[in-house]
């Protein structure tokens, strides 16, 4: 019986998509999963699929609109450092007394 011959194109030595190395007579890249039909195709450096635009992404605007403007934190209160210092004297003097 005569094998058929596989019309499937020869895998590239480096997967163009993630550069990693692609074993030999592999179907699929093993760190990102491209193929002949997703990523190793002559023309697929030319259109991915997805029509981003020509513009810059800006994490700080979007950031700013998804979030809002980050608030001013508020400040300590002076009654928290007092309570906080007299715990402290208070147990300062709990350890030296007893």
């Amino acid at each position: 019986m005569a094998r058929k011959k596989s019309s499937r194109p020869a895998a590239p030595e480096i997967c163009p998509v993630c550069g990693d190395d692609v074993p030999r007579n592999a179907f699929a890249c093993r760190a990102c999963g491209a193929d002949h039909n997703s990523g190793w195709r002559d023309d697929a450096a030319t259109y991915d699929g997805v029509d981003l635009g020509e513009e810059q992404f800006d994490y700080e605007q979007f950031v700013s609109e998804e979030f809002g403007t980050p608030t001013k934190k508020p400040a300590l209160s002076p009654l928290w450092l007092i309570t906080a210092a007299l715990l402290l004297l208070a147990m300062l003097l709990f350890v030296l007394l007893r």
